[in-house]
């Protein structure tokens, strides 16, 4: 995408796409802005009504990364009905449906092709005050990093496909994909978060090395206060690890510096692929037990995991 502009010449565009933030953010008015994202993938639970929930909730999380409030939300679909026949897309599309009320919102249309390959996820709008707006961005030296749900979903999914995942891992990993990240964002919404995205794709380390680059910072990790699911480690000593985590390894390689004496295993998970993950924030140390407090009487478990620091910009020591 390096040939694309990056940078829109209109004052309204607060958030577009030059730090690869979690959504795209546009003022209407001094006290309104639109808050505007998208996601989609293939299965990655046998169940239809499950993986339409999952899809829905790692959509949704985006706005919730955000600071913001969902407003309204569209289907997008690819399916196979010919072959796989309209009862399975129906169940995928109640469970999305019954993840985004959830929300406290609704699916108000969208959009469907034929495809081998079933799809779905949503594109979805939401709602911020322009002044209240959590960017990937804003980090500052000697904030601590504050991770909301356990890694391991990547490795976990990769397992469930191939019939190897304990069901009590399984059972964990779906449990954390359906939570929607809005209880984390209303605790972060309480203090003065200076930085936050959540953790899908690029893995926790892959979403450290953009918030630390566009902040300007470096970042350390603590391995041994990151959260695992259940039987992550052992998973991934097993080689179920999903090709976006081989790839993410491979992206961070010249990015991070690792400890010798760190696992194999915990180095996979640092890098795992997300579905629907937690938030990651950096917060000052003066807010710190505020946040943790605010995410504790919401019932989630916040970990902080290590720290920004003064260094090369997007670099990363794992310790």
């Amino acid at each position: 995408m390096s040939h694309l502009p990056q940078r829109l010449d209109n004052p309204d565009v607060l958030v577009g796409q030059e730090t690869g933030d979690d959504a795209a953010v546009y003022r209407l008015r001094p006290d309104l802005a639109l808050v505007v994202t998208t996601d989609f993938f293939t299965p990655i639970v046998d169940d239809a009504y499950t993986f339409g929930a999952i899809a829905a909730a790692n959509a949704l999380s985006d706005i919730y990364a955000m600071g913001a409030q969902p407003l309204m939300a569209v289907n997008l679909v690819a399916f196979p009905i010919k072959e796989l026949g309209p009862e399975l897309l129906a169940d995928i599309l109640r469970g999305g449906l019954d993840k985004v009320r959830e929300a406290g919102i609704d699916i108000l249309g969208g959009h469907s092709i034929d495809d081998r390959e079933p799809k779905y996820g949503l594109a979805v709008t939401g709602t911020v005050h322009p002044d209240r707006v959590r960017r990937n961005r804003g980090g500052m030296p000697g904030d601590r990093l504050v991770l909301t749900k356990a890694l391991g979903t990547g490795v976990i999914t990769t397992a469930i496909k191939h019939q190897v995942a304990p069901p009590a891992s399984a059972a964990a990993a779906i449990a954390g994909m359906l939570r929607l990240n809005r209880d984390a964002a209303d605790a972060m919404a309480t203090v003065d978060v200076h930085a936050a995205t959540d953790v899908t794709g690029f893995g926790l380390l892959g979403h450290l090395h953009y918030l630390a680059r566009a902040s300007g910072l470096a970042a350390r990790v603590d391995a041994a206060s990151v959260p695992f699911l259940p039987d992550a480690e052992m998973l991934a000593d097993a080689g179920e690890v999903p090709g976006g985590t081989r790839s993410n390894e491979r992206f961070l390689a010249s990015r991070v510096r690792w400890p010798a004496q760190l696992p194999a295993a915990r180095q996979v998970l640092l890098c795992d692929a997300q579905t629907s993950g937690g938030l990651l924030m950096a917060v000052p140390e003066n807010d710190l037990e505020a946040l943790l407090a605010a995410l504790e009487v919401r019932n989630v478990a916040g970990s902080v995991v290590g720290e920004l620091s003064e260094g090369t910009a997007g670099s990363i020591l794992v310790i």
